[in-house]
């Protein structure tokens, strides 16, 4: 028995945690994982050593500066000396840094696309989740730029906070050395403070990290309401785009253009309220930065003019001041590429976790059961009722089978019509498996020998060939009988055409489009061959031709989902009825019987 998933779990979103945990495990299971920590190991290379560089010129400061104090030629021109070597070291491992955190973020980038796109295209997945509102809106957009967005963030941040970590337990040692043993003397009284200007230091960052977080806690939703708004936008312009030649015919371009104002002006309209709250944020990065200045010389000047620190030596505090401070104010610093890297972790956490819900089983009762049997005899459609609404259930509007008895046996040619409101559309998405909202149980023979034939197809941009033999491809096949097919179903002139890359849909008129897709069902060779109305809305000449060459399927049992006179007069098909559910989830037969009944 093959269980269905549901549709629409009540909500998506994730707490931070969970949505860490979702994406550490997608990490751990991607195959560029090994990869990306090679590249980490390499990285926290590099970064002690850039580390200890930055140590070494930190103490350079002391000699270089007494020596000027000193007026000391000799040693202020060793000292150059010293600086050029540290100076061209850490030059070229800024330089090999930056190369390993470009290739780091593309195989993170890497990992989380293809993630993302492996757990979209499971099969039957992503029509599911179409049903699922806002969720399913511009899945583009969580694939391409959400990805990029939080690979890169997510490299950037990591990368500065192991850095800002390593050069925090590194430096805060300077600085309590150098204010161990400092006393202030206010009159008679000495006060002691060991270690003040590592405090004093602590102090100044953890004010500036609280004011950030104050001032931009409404950046990181900010930023993920951009993004949908940004998304919205490339669909109205992709859309527009795709449709330009019935917009023209229509004179529709002044309407069309209303749609793509109104998404530019969404968009807009959230790039004002993330620039105020940027502005906001500025008034506390940028004035601390500039604090910052003059504060490591307001610290350690007690200690200066008492006496207890040389002009090298508050160099020296200086300088390990701010790389301390630099690394307790990584958060202040980095506060709107957080809300960034926050903001798309959402949006892609909360996407792939809907994707994995559409296979969380539904409730008993609300789905179709469906059980492919190898010996099966046909397809088995007893007592199915099929929702057309996921949500309302038999309340819903809906449709069902008429018949008491329905079996469609191999071999037959059948056709399944309906009653007026009868949406036969539907009912060809639940035999195909897509559409599972019902009541009821469908037997089906083996999947692999069916193939569902939609009204509109779909024709990838490749050459003909794989157009052709979209999507299984059919190794065995020369372009003789790829030509053969092309010539049994009209469509001579594109026999020289096979190797050629192009946009089908666009190249093809839908005529030509379903004559196609005629060609690959005869190069498939189908057991079974389900159609939705594909009759429908052709030109005489290609209907007829379809016909004749449907025909000719002799193997293949042909299930004809839709009203089509001329296949009716072609095939003298068994006839099965759709009718439509009505409040109570009966067929609006039931109660006409009751009311003979009575």
């Amino acid at each position: 028995m093959v269980e269905i998933p549901e549709a629409r779990p009540q909500t998506y979103e994730l707490a931070f945690s969970d949505q860490l945990r979702m994406m550490i495990g997608a990490f751990w299971g991607a195959p560029v994982r090994n990869r990306v920590l090679v590249l980490t190991v390499a990285l926290l290379i590099i970064i002690f050593s850039t580390t200890y560089a930055q140590y070494r010129l930190n103490e350079w400061n002391g000699p270089f500066y007494d020596a000027l104090e000193r007026r000391d030629m000799p040693e202020f021109l060793n000292q150059l000396v010293v600086f050029a070597v540290l100076a061209f070291s850490l030059t070229l491992l800024n330089v090999i840094q930056a190369w390993l955190n470009q290739m780091t973020a593309m195989r993170m980038r890497e990992g989380l696309a293809r993630d993302l796109a492996n757990v979209w295209l499971v099969p039957g997945r992503a029509l599911k989740l179409a049903s699922a509102g806002a969720i399913a809106a511009n899945p583009d957009q969580r694939l391409h730029e959400d990805t990029r967005i939080l690979a890169e963030n997510t490299t950037n941040l990591a990368i500065g906070l192991v850095n800002s970590t390593i050069l925090l337990a590194s430096f805060i040692g300077v600085l309590w050395a150098i204010s161990s043993d400092f006393v202030f003397h206010f009159g008679d009284r000495r006060i002691s403070i060991p270690g003040y200007m590592v405090w004093a230091t602590v102090l100044y960052a953890v004010i500036g990290s609280m004011l950030s977080n104050v001032v931009g806690a409404r950046l990181p939703r900010l930023n993920a309401d951009r993004y949908a708004r940004e998304a919205d936008l490339r669909a109205v312009l992709m859309r527009t785009n795709e449709n330009m030649k019935p917009i023209t015919l229509a004179r529709g371009e002044n309407s069309e253009l209303r749609r793509v104002h109104l998404a530019i002006g969404n968009v807009l309209e959230m790039l004002r309220k993330v620039a105020w709250a940027l502005t906001n944020l500025t008034w506390v990065s940028a004035g601390f930065g500039w604090l910052a200045l003059v504060a490591p010389i307001i610290i350690a000047s007690p200690m200066y003019f008492s006496g207890g620190l040389t002009f090298g030596g508050l160099m020296m505090a200086v300088g390990a001041f701010n790389q301390v401070n630099l690394a307790l104010r990584w958060y202040v610093n980095n506060f709107g590429v957080i809300a960034d890297w926050k903001a798309t972790l959402a949006r892609v956490s909360s996407f792939r976790n809907a994707l994995l819900a559409m296979d969380t089983p539904a409730v008993e009762g609300e789905l179709l059961t469906y059980r492919e049997q190898s010996d099966a005899q046909g397809i088995r459609l007893c007592d199915v009722m099929v929702y057309g609404d996921p949500n309302r259930g038999q309340a819903g509007h809906g449709i069902r089978l008429r018949e008491g008895e329905c079996l469609i046996r191999a071999g037959e040619r059948v056709m399944i019509n309906g009653d007026p409101g009868a949406d036969r559309h539907l009912f060809f998405q639940s035999l195909a498996g897509i559409w599972p909202w019902g009541r009821g149980e469908i037997d089906l023979p083996p999947r692999d020998g069916m193939i569902f034939l939609p009204q509109d197809g779909y024709l990838p941009t490749a050459t003909l060939k794989e157009a052709m033999t979209y999507p299984t491809g059919l190794p065995e096949g020369s372009d003789e009988a790829l030509a053969e097919a092309l010539e049994k179903v009209g469509l001579h002139r594109l026999v020289d055409r096979l190797d050629d890359v192009e946009r089908w849909d666009r190249v093809l008129d839908k005529d030509e489009e379903a004559l196609l897709s005629i060609a690959n069902a005869v190069l498939r060779k189908p057991e079974w061959l389900i159609m939705d109305d594909v009759l429908e809305g052709l030109e005489p000449e290609t209907r007829e031709r379809m016909l004749d060459v449907l025909a000719g399927l002799d193997t293949s049992t042909l299930v004809y989902i839709g009203r089509a006179e001329d296949y009716l007069d072609k095939f003298s098909p068994t006839i099965f009825h759709l009718s439509p559910l009505n409040q109570n989830g009966n067929g609006s037969h039931k109660v006409a019987e009751a009311k003979e009944e009575a």
